[in-house]
Protein backbone atom coordinates (compact mmCIF):
# COMPACT_ATOMS: atom_id res chain seq x y z
CA UNK A 1 0.00 0.00 0.00
CA UNK A 2 1.69 3.33 -1.02
CA UNK A 3 1.43 5.86 1.94
CA UNK A 4 1.55 9.78 0.97
CA UNK A 5 1.95 11.57 4.35
CA UNK A 6 0.81 15.44 3.18
CA UNK A 7 -1.89 13.32 1.53
CA UNK A 8 -2.88 11.67 4.63
CA UNK A 9 -2.83 14.89 6.45
CA UNK A 10 -4.67 16.75 4.13
CA UNK A 11 -7.81 14.16 4.22
CA UNK A 12 -7.68 14.04 7.97
CA UNK A 13 -8.54 18.02 8.04
CA UNK A 14 -10.84 17.66 5.48
CA UNK A 15 -12.76 15.24 7.78
CA UNK A 16 -12.03 16.89 10.78
CA UNK A 17 -13.64 20.04 9.12
CA UNK A 18 -16.91 18.32 7.33
CA UNK A 19 -17.27 16.20 10.66
CA UNK A 20 -17.42 19.34 13.18
CA UNK A 21 -20.44 20.38 10.08
CA UNK A 22 -18.06 23.59 9.79
CA UNK A 23 -19.84 26.78 7.86
CA UNK A 24 -18.12 28.71 5.60
CA UNK A 25 -19.03 31.84 7.17
CA UNK A 26 -22.19 34.06 7.03
CA UNK A 27 -24.30 33.07 4.39
CA UNK A 28 -25.54 36.47 3.97
CA UNK A 29 -21.68 37.93 3.76
CA UNK A 30 -21.26 35.47 0.94
CA UNK A 31 -23.64 36.16 -1.20
CA UNK A 32 -24.01 39.89 -0.35
CA UNK A 33 -28.25 39.58 0.15
CA UNK A 34 -30.33 38.47 2.76
CA UNK A 35 -31.03 34.79 2.87
CA UNK A 36 -34.28 35.02 4.12
CA UNK A 37 -35.41 36.30 0.21
CA UNK A 38 -33.84 32.84 -0.41
CA UNK A 39 -37.02 30.85 1.22
CA UNK A 40 -38.21 29.86 -2.40
CA UNK A 41 -34.65 29.02 -3.55
CA UNK A 42 -33.99 25.68 -5.32
CA UNK A 43 -31.87 23.07 -3.43
CA UNK A 44 -28.75 22.14 -5.38
CA UNK A 45 -25.63 20.58 -4.14
CA UNK A 46 -21.99 20.87 -5.33
CA UNK A 47 -19.47 18.00 -4.84
CA UNK A 48 -15.92 19.62 -3.70
CA UNK A 49 -13.74 16.60 -4.22
CA UNK A 50 -9.90 16.56 -3.46
CA UNK A 51 -7.36 14.02 -4.17
CA UNK A 52 -4.04 12.85 -5.48
CA UNK A 53 -2.33 13.54 -8.72
CA UNK A 54 -1.46 10.46 -10.83
CA UNK A 55 0.31 13.15 -13.09
CA UNK A 56 3.34 15.98 -12.63
CA UNK A 57 1.68 18.18 -9.68
CA UNK A 58 2.20 21.75 -8.87
CA UNK A 59 5.36 23.87 -8.96
CA UNK A 60 4.69 25.52 -6.22
CA UNK A 61 5.75 23.99 -3.00
CA UNK A 62 3.07 25.07 -0.24
CA UNK A 63 3.57 26.84 2.76
CA UNK A 64 2.15 24.13 4.89
CA UNK A 65 3.78 20.86 4.81
CA UNK A 66 -0.06 19.03 4.69
CA UNK A 67 -0.63 20.49 0.65
CA UNK A 68 2.05 18.39 -1.43
CA UNK A 69 2.27 19.01 -5.17
CA UNK A 70 0.05 16.52 -6.20
CA UNK A 71 -2.70 17.46 -3.93
CA UNK A 72 -5.82 18.79 -6.21
CA UNK A 73 -9.68 19.56 -6.20
CA UNK A 74 -12.04 18.80 -8.86
CA UNK A 75 -12.69 21.55 -11.33
CA UNK A 76 -15.00 22.00 -14.34
CA UNK A 77 -15.69 24.75 -16.98
CA UNK A 78 -19.48 24.95 -17.54
CA UNK A 79 -20.77 25.41 -21.18
CA UNK A 80 -21.02 28.77 -22.89
CA UNK A 81 -24.26 28.02 -24.47
CA UNK A 82 -25.53 27.72 -20.71
CA UNK A 83 -28.40 30.62 -19.52
CA UNK A 84 -26.82 29.88 -15.86
CA UNK A 85 -23.41 31.11 -15.18
CA UNK A 86 -21.95 30.10 -18.72
CA UNK A 87 -18.00 29.83 -18.97
CA UNK A 88 -17.17 30.04 -15.26
CA UNK A 89 -15.28 27.63 -13.73
CA UNK A 90 -17.32 25.41 -10.95
CA UNK A 91 -17.31 22.81 -8.85
CA UNK A 92 -19.87 19.21 -10.10
CA UNK A 93 -22.95 19.60 -9.00
CA UNK A 94 -26.57 20.82 -9.50
CA UNK A 95 -29.89 20.97 -8.37
CA UNK A 96 -31.46 17.91 -6.01
CA UNK A 97 -33.70 16.05 -7.90
CA UNK A 98 -36.80 14.60 -6.26
CA UNK A 99 -35.46 11.54 -6.82
CA UNK A 100 -31.93 11.99 -5.33
CA UNK A 101 -31.56 10.92 -1.33
CA UNK A 102 -30.70 14.01 -0.61
CA UNK A 103 -27.46 16.60 -1.33
CA UNK A 104 -24.80 14.05 -1.51
CA UNK A 105 -26.86 11.69 -3.93
CA UNK A 106 -27.23 14.98 -5.52
CA UNK A 107 -23.69 15.92 -6.12
CA UNK A 108 -22.32 12.14 -6.72
CA UNK A 109 -25.14 11.69 -9.32
CA UNK A 110 -24.24 15.41 -10.95
CA UNK A 111 -20.70 14.64 -11.01
CA UNK A 112 -21.20 11.29 -12.90
CA UNK A 113 -23.43 13.48 -15.55
CA UNK A 114 -21.25 16.07 -15.59
CA UNK A 115 -17.44 14.76 -15.46
CA UNK A 116 -17.98 10.49 -15.76
CA UNK A 117 -16.30 9.61 -12.90
CA UNK A 118 -16.76 6.56 -10.81
CA UNK A 119 -18.86 7.41 -7.65
CA UNK A 120 -17.75 4.15 -5.63
CA UNK A 121 -14.30 5.70 -5.29
CA UNK A 122 -15.55 8.72 -3.68
CA UNK A 123 -15.51 8.91 0.05
CA UNK A 124 -17.92 11.48 1.54
CA UNK A 125 -16.64 13.13 4.16
CA UNK A 126 -19.50 15.40 5.19
CA UNK A 127 -21.58 18.35 4.24
CA UNK A 128 -21.24 21.97 4.91
CA UNK A 129 -23.95 24.63 5.50
CA UNK A 130 -26.07 25.50 2.53
CA UNK A 131 -24.79 28.92 0.62
CA UNK A 132 -27.72 31.23 -1.17
CA UNK A 133 -26.52 31.75 -4.97
CA UNK A 134 -28.04 35.06 -5.85
CA UNK A 135 -27.95 35.28 -9.81
CA UNK A 136 -29.57 31.15 -10.17
CA UNK A 137 -31.40 31.64 -6.73
CA UNK A 138 -30.63 28.29 -5.34
CA UNK A 139 -29.09 27.17 -1.48
CA UNK A 140 -26.18 24.85 -2.49
CA UNK A 141 -25.40 22.39 0.20
CA UNK A 142 -21.12 21.55 -0.44
CA UNK A 143 -20.15 18.17 -0.07
CA UNK A 144 -16.91 17.66 1.04
CA UNK A 145 -14.93 14.12 -0.49
CA UNK A 146 -11.79 12.82 -1.07
CA UNK A 147 -10.89 10.62 -4.05
CA UNK A 148 -9.97 7.15 -2.33
CA UNK A 149 -9.66 5.60 -5.93
CA UNK A 150 -9.68 8.14 -8.82
CA UNK A 151 -11.16 7.58 -11.84
CA UNK A 152 -10.67 8.83 -15.35
CA UNK A 153 -12.86 12.39 -16.26
CA UNK A 154 -13.25 14.64 -18.92
CA UNK A 155 -16.58 16.03 -20.66
CA UNK A 156 -19.24 14.27 -20.80
CA UNK A 157 -21.66 16.56 -22.21
CA UNK A 158 -20.62 19.44 -23.92
CA UNK A 159 -24.22 20.78 -23.73
CA UNK A 160 -22.57 21.13 -20.40
CA UNK A 161 -19.25 21.36 -19.74
CA UNK A 162 -16.71 22.94 -21.80
CA UNK A 163 -13.64 21.22 -20.00
CA UNK A 164 -12.80 19.19 -16.79
CA UNK A 165 -9.72 19.24 -14.97
CA UNK A 166 -7.88 18.50 -11.98
CA UNK A 167 -6.56 21.58 -10.52
CA UNK A 168 -3.35 21.75 -7.91
CA UNK A 169 -4.33 23.03 -5.15
CA UNK A 170 -0.87 24.32 -4.17
CA UNK A 171 -1.43 26.39 -7.83
CA UNK A 172 -4.65 27.78 -6.42
CA UNK A 173 -2.84 28.78 -3.12
CA UNK A 174 0.32 30.45 -5.00
CA UNK A 175 0.01 34.13 -4.80
CA UNK A 176 1.17 34.69 -8.22
CA UNK A 177 -2.41 33.10 -8.90
CA UNK A 178 -4.36 35.37 -6.71
CA UNK A 179 -6.70 38.59 -6.95
CA UNK A 180 -9.71 40.37 -6.36
CA UNK A 181 -12.72 40.54 -8.97
CA UNK A 182 -14.85 43.87 -8.77
CA UNK A 183 -18.00 44.28 -10.22
CA UNK A 184 -19.26 48.02 -10.58
CA UNK A 185 -22.49 48.33 -11.53
CA UNK A 186 -25.04 51.12 -10.54
CA UNK A 187 -23.03 52.38 -7.89
CA UNK A 188 -22.59 49.67 -6.21
CA UNK A 189 -18.86 47.69 -5.63
CA UNK A 190 -19.02 44.26 -5.01
CA UNK A 191 -15.64 42.36 -4.60
CA UNK A 192 -14.45 39.20 -4.42
CA UNK A 193 -11.63 36.33 -4.39
CA UNK A 194 -10.11 35.13 -7.47
CA UNK A 195 -8.05 32.66 -8.50
CA UNK A 196 -5.82 31.52 -12.02
CA UNK A 197 -5.46 28.04 -12.99
CA UNK A 198 -4.22 27.21 -16.20
CA UNK A 199 -5.51 23.57 -18.23
CA UNK A 200 -4.57 21.99 -21.66
CA UNK A 201 -2.67 25.30 -22.54
CA UNK A 202 -5.68 28.04 -21.63
CA UNK A 203 -5.73 30.00 -18.58
CA UNK A 204 -9.16 30.57 -16.37
CA UNK A 205 -10.43 32.51 -14.00
CA UNK A 206 -12.04 31.14 -10.43
CA UNK A 207 -14.59 33.77 -9.54
CA UNK A 208 -17.97 33.78 -7.82
CA UNK A 209 -19.72 31.39 -5.85
CA UNK A 210 -16.78 28.74 -6.60
CA UNK A 211 -13.64 30.98 -5.89
CA UNK A 212 -15.76 32.34 -2.59
CA UNK A 213 -16.29 29.07 -0.83
CA UNK A 214 -12.46 27.92 -2.23
CA UNK A 215 -11.11 31.11 -0.44
CA UNK A 216 -13.13 30.19 2.91
CA UNK A 217 -12.32 26.13 2.71
CA UNK A 218 -8.43 27.16 2.37
CA UNK A 219 -8.91 29.96 4.99
CA UNK A 220 -10.97 27.71 8.05
CA UNK A 221 -7.84 24.80 6.64
CA UNK A 222 -5.21 27.15 7.42
CA UNK A 223 -3.82 26.44 4.13
CA UNK A 224 -4.13 30.08 2.64
CA UNK A 225 -0.86 31.80 1.75
CA UNK A 226 -0.47 35.82 1.82
CA UNK A 227 -1.78 37.48 -1.17
CA UNK A 228 -2.77 40.93 -2.48
CA UNK A 229 -6.03 41.51 -2.62
CA UNK A 230 -5.88 44.88 -4.33
CA UNK A 231 -4.73 42.83 -7.62
CA UNK A 232 -7.54 42.90 -9.82
CA UNK A 233 -8.34 39.89 -12.10
CA UNK A 234 -10.62 41.43 -15.11
CA UNK A 235 -13.84 40.14 -15.18
CA UNK A 236 -14.45 41.84 -18.80
CA UNK A 237 -15.79 38.82 -21.14
CA UNK A 238 -17.03 37.09 -18.29
CA UNK A 239 -20.29 39.06 -17.91
CA UNK A 240 -23.39 39.74 -19.64
CA UNK A 241 -23.11 43.52 -20.16
CA UNK A 242 -19.09 44.03 -19.99
CA UNK A 243 -18.68 47.37 -20.14
CA UNK A 244 -20.07 47.80 -16.63
CA UNK A 245 -17.19 45.49 -15.34
CA UNK A 246 -13.79 46.51 -15.10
Amino acid sequence: MRHNLPADHARAQLAALAHDAASLGNAEAIAGVDAQTFADARAAAVLILFGVLDTVGSDHEARTPVVGRDLDVLLLVRATTLSAHPGQVAFPGGRIDEGDDGPIAAALREAEEETGLDPTGVEILGTLSALPLERSRHLVTPVLAWWGRPSPVGVVDVAESAAVFRAPVADLLDPANRGSTVIRRDGVVLRGPGFLVRHSGLEHLVWGFTATVLDRLFTQLGWTEPWDDRRELPLVDLLPGGPRVN
